[in-house]
């Protein structure tokens, strides 16, 4: 048994859940690498990571470099003397980095790999509809999710599930399989298979654009992708209504099959119910946000806001 001393390195929430498997096992943590703090918000108050605010509660060493390639950052990486490092959810290594330690570098990512390679891999599985993901661990090289691959665990997307939903299961099943990693890795055990080079379904990274909704698609598409961007950063589309132009977030939504008369985008309402069209159905919205406004289920909106016959989503 090779005994292990790790290096750390990740962001988001996601990549909180494997840092606090990895230290309930009791491996060695030698560092946490993780985002430098980022001012956010109107008073532009330091925004720490959700990494580095578990790592003080733990009391672990915490290095938050601007530059992974200084020679100052890589001679403090180098003194840690640690003969593996851990990737989740943190950003592009350069070789000297990943390259250091005795028994390489490997990140876990959250796709069946060499599918969805990428920024934004749940969003994505959902976004186009697939009923299984996984995640994956592999070994880091010079292309973008590519390496080597040591473990895949699979696990089914529920057809109303959402990123959120997927993101905390995917937590739960990928802190496991790096436990399993780890114990591959310090029993001398691993068995890698390489990856095809082609990229097959990709994992683009989320923007403006792909987040916009194109009601002129079918309903399952459109449901697909509001789930899928639910509940961040949330699919949007634009409400006219006479003069009015809002930019609106769709939340929760169900998807109604059925033939009818309307054009696409119609913005249907009751006194308690929105409903907008797609070519062979209805998008009903449960829970929706406008502009400076928190998110709020359909029945408050409509307590305070009335829409015209002609108010429809472009």
């Amino acid at each position: 048994m090779k005994k292990l001393r790790i290096v750390f390195m990740g962001t988001p929430d996601f990549a909180v859940g494997i840092l606090d498997t990895i230290y309930k096992n009791n491996y060695e943590i030698a560092a946490v690498i993780t985002a430098p703090d980022k001012p956010a918000g109107r008073g532009q108050k330091l925004n720490q990571s959700a990494v580095k605010i578990y790592a003080q509660e733990k009391g672990l060493n915490i290095l938050q470099p601007t530059n992974l390639k200084s020679e100052d950052f890589l001679t403090e990486l180098k003194a840690l003397n640690a003969n593996l490092q851990i990737v989740v959810a943190f950003r592009m290594l350069p070789k000297a980095v990943w390259n250091m330690p005795e028994l390489g570098t490997f990140n876990l990512h959250a796709s069946l790999l060499p599918d969805y390679r990428g920024a934004a891999p749940i969003n994505w599985a959902i976004i186009n509809g697939e009923e299984k993901t996984g995640v994956t661990t592999f070994f880091i090289d010079e292309k973008i999710d590519t390496g080597a691959i040591i473990l895949k665990k699979e696990t089914e997307i529920a057809a109303n599930e959402t990123a959120g939903e997927l993101h905390d299961k995917l937590m739960v099943l990928g802190a496991e399989t790096v436990i399993d990693t780890l114990k591959l890795i310090e029993s001398n055990k691993v068995k890698t298979i390489l990856q095809p080079v082609e990229d097959r379904k990709t994992a683009y990274k989320l923007n403006r654009e792909n987040c916009r909704i194109d009601f002129s698609k079918p309903g399952k598409d459109v449901y697909n992708l509001i789930r899928g961007l639910n509940p961040y950063p949330s699919a949007y589309t634009i409400l006219v209504d006479g003069e009015n132009e809002w930019n609106i977030k769709l939340h929760n939504v169900t998807f109604l099959e059925e033939k009818h008369d309307y054009t696409s985008g119609k913005f249907l309402t009751t006194k308690k119910t929105i409903q907008i069209t797609t070519p062979d159905g209805f998008i009903e919205i449960l829970s929706i946000q406008f502009p400076g406004k928190k998110k709020m289920k359909t029945a408050e909106l409509l307590n305070g806001m009335q829409f015209s016959d002609d108010a429809h989503c472009i």
